[in-house]
């Protein structure tokens, strides 16, 4: 399970003394357990006591949407750094994107998901960017953890403005 792996890499950090992955780990490790504790809550409502330690433990996916906020929220904070000229601070935040990125399954190039796009969009029909939601729901149901939202939705954005699309749909 990949909350282990966080935790074996999170001990082997400690005992080797790394500061800034252990920080970076430590901080992953709260909102991971933070996320727990709000799903307890959410199956408390719902589910018998007995079983709730074993329902409210986060699936894979769900800690590799916890990482990918953890590095959406480094993103952010390198942007605010730079404009506030704190390069040493923005450096920081890349080092920690770089030890989280780990836990991420492979990512996929951008030509990789304007394909899928380009597949999906067939798939369901779509004629132009009225249909941009429908197109989101289906790519992002396949591409979930492979890439991010903003990439998924520039892309499909991009695609569903073609001039040529508004044809081929005419044509069918």
């Amino acid at each position: 399970m990949l909350k282990e792996k966080i935790n074996q890499i999170f001990k082997k950090a400690f005992k080797a003394k790394e500061e800034l992955k252990i920080s970076a780990l430590r901080l992953l490790q709260t909102t991971i357990k933070n996320k727990e504790i709000e799903k307890r809550t959410k199956l408390s409502k719902t589910e018998k006591l007995g079983d709730l330690a074993k329902l409210s433990e986060l699936t894979d996916e769900e800690v590799i949407g916890v990482v990918f906020s953890e590095i959406k929220k480094r993103q952010e904070a390198i942007l605010d750094y730079q404009k506030g000229a704190r390069s040493d601070l923005a450096e920081k935040e890349q080092q920690e994107i770089v030890i989280l990125e780990q836990f991420l399954p492979e990512q996929l190039s951008e030509e990789e998901v304007r394909q899928k796009v380009k597949e999906i969009i067939a798939k369901v029909g779509a004629a132009g960017p009225a249909d941009f939601g429908r197109v989101m729901g289906a790519v992002m149901a396949e591409l979930k953890g492979k890439t991010t939202g903003n990439v998924i939705s520039q892309i499909v954005k991009e695609q569903l403005t073609r001039p040529d699309l508004a044809r081929q749909a005419t044509n069918n």
